[in-house]
């Protein structure tokens, strides 16, 4: 049967199908791109690091030459192995949850969607495994079954290989289809390649997604479900091209990167600004910086709370203010300490906030916190922004942005020491410090009119509407849990004493 027998999506009717069941395909036909590297990559890089990117990479001309002229099968068969061989199946799970859903949304086809979003029930049948896939699908487009490629397991790892029938494409689609529908027909089958025919001939009415990728992806907001956590340290979907440039770029990079931090660790504050113009990274103030309180006045320090970007937040909001400001931090790494040019004040979880300790920093000079849940909901998050509330009375909201073009520079999932080296890794990367209004003392404790927690409240919805986010309710252990099955505490190791010998 030729492809041509089959209508093209836009001439289905996607109006009264609420009792339809729709069996669509992913590359090509839900997704506007009918290339599955770029995703493969992300699980490459994200899981194996930069060698497994180059091992996929070399192995792409072969994939590509075997999926062209030997068989579809053989050409993605290449790419799982290459990708998969000796990961943990949990680690390809995570990276499904915390990082794919970000890329796949941004390339969502708008014709396939109205489709596919009308129906009652969802149904996806693909070629790509469907560790990989899943997530999304159940829970970005609101897919009720996955049928892809299952992968091979030894001992939670994955083996490289596919468990029979194989990879899911022409006979092995239709027969899938079949053992999940029996005798009953589907009402519509979306695909976009011959060896889609199969299947889309079992169903009522077939449809064919033609290749147009120069169509508008759908917006998140058409998403049964918003995208608000992400994870990863890919700024950009890696392309083949993109690949490269990344696999070329890392050693250049974090050279530059061991210079940027150098000059951020070794130089006094008031030229660090100046150092980092010199070396790509752009910093930019606006609003008008709070001098520094005299302890003449007999006044307390400023306390800054920032928007928490990265661990770099209170290093360049220092930058912009040309003195070394002291930070308190939340469940920062033992290398990050060590590096950081400025003093650090960690406290976790399991300590008691110290207010008579917070209070002496602050009377010794200005301070500054960046609060990294985006709620005071979480008691600890609470307690820990609503105590700075009642030590002082001088509060400066700053509203902090960065720019990043290759690397993120913050990871919920990966080892949170390497942060700042991904962020100066980048190519140019830049910060944006706007300082706001110093909050009037009717909105402060002191006042007597608001408490701690409204206070603490206010401040978030201040710096929201200067950076146009949409304040949430959740925190920072909701972040943690989605992306990383934990709650973002970093662990100390308990010290033990050495083994005396002969004891």
């Amino acid at each position: 049967m030729a492809i041509t027998t089959f209508p093209t999506v836009d001439k289905c009717a996607s109006i009264g199908r609420e009792r339809d069941t729709v069996v669509a395909d992913m590359d090509g036909t839900l997704l506007r791109g009918r290339s599955s590297f770029p995703y493969f990559a992300l699980v490459a890089f994200e899981v194996g690091g930069v060698l497994r990117l180059l091992f996929l990479l070399l192995a792409s001309p072969l994939a590509g030459l075997l999926y062209y002229f030997v068989s579809e099968s053989a050409g993605i068969q290449v790419l799982i192995f290459t990708s998969f061989v000796g990961m943990k199946v949990s680690d390809i799970e995570s990276v499904a949850c915390a990082v794919l859903p970000k890329f796949y949304s941004g390339d969502l086809h708008p014709e396939s969607w109205k489709v596919f979003s009308s129906c009652g029930k969802r149904y996806v049948l693909t070629a790509n495994p469907r560790v990989m896939v899943e997530a999304f699908l159940r829970d970005f487009l609101g897919a009720d079954i996955v049928l892809g490629t299952e992968i091979g397991i030894y001992k939670g790892r994955a083996t490289g290989f596919v468990q029979k029938p194989g990879v899911l494409v022409g006979k092995n689609k239709a027969d899938a289809l079949k053992k999940t529908f029996g005798q009953t027909q589907p009402e519509i089958g979306l695909g976009d390649r011959h060896t889609d025919i199969p299947f889309l001939a079992l169903c009522k009415e077939g449809y064919i997604v033609p290749p147009k990728p120069k169509v508008k992806a759908v917006t998140t907001d058409k998403l049964p479900k918003p995208i608000i956590f992400h994870d990863g340290r890919l700024v950009q979907k890696p392309t083949p091209i993109m690949a490269l440039l990344i696999i070329l770029w890392i050693p250049v990079g974090f050279i530059l990167a061991c210079l940027r931090i150098a000059a951020g660790s070794l130089l006094p504050m008031p030229i660090v600004y100046y150092a980092f113009w010199a070396l790509g990274v752009r910093v930019t103030v606006k609003g008008i910086p709070t001098p520094p309180v005299r302890k003449s006045d007999n006044k307390s320090g400023v306390l800054f709370i920032c928007s928490h970007r990265t661990l770099l937040d209170p290093i360049f909001l220092s930058t912009a203010l040309g003195r070394p400001i002291p930070a308190v931090t939340y469940s920062v790494s033992r290398l990050s300490e060590i590096i950081s040019p400025i003093k650090t004040v960690r406290l976790n979880r399991d300590r008691d906030l110290d207010a008579s300790m917070i209070k002496k920093l602050l009377q010794e000079g200005d301070l500054a916190i960046c609060p990294e849940g985006t709620t005071c909901r979480e008691p600890f998050l609470l307690r820990f922004s609503a105590l700075f509330a009642e030590l002082t009375d001088e509060l400066v909201p700053v509203a902090m942005v960065n720019k990043m073009s290759m690397f993120h520079g913050t990871t919920a999932r990966g080892w949170k020491g390497m942060d700042p080296f991904y962020f100066f890794m980048n190519p140019s990367p830049a910060y944006e410090v706007t300082f706001l209004n110093k909050l009037p003392y009717e909105i402060t404790c002191n006042s007597g009119r608001k408490s701690s927690h409204e206070v603490a409240n206010y401040i978030q919805r201040v710096i929201a509407a200067t950076l146009s986010y949409e304040c949430t309710t959740f925190t920072r252990k909701d972040k943690y849990r989605a992306l990383a099955g934990n709650d973002g505490t970093v662990v100390e190791k308990p010290k033990t004493k050495k083994r005396i010998m002969g004891c």
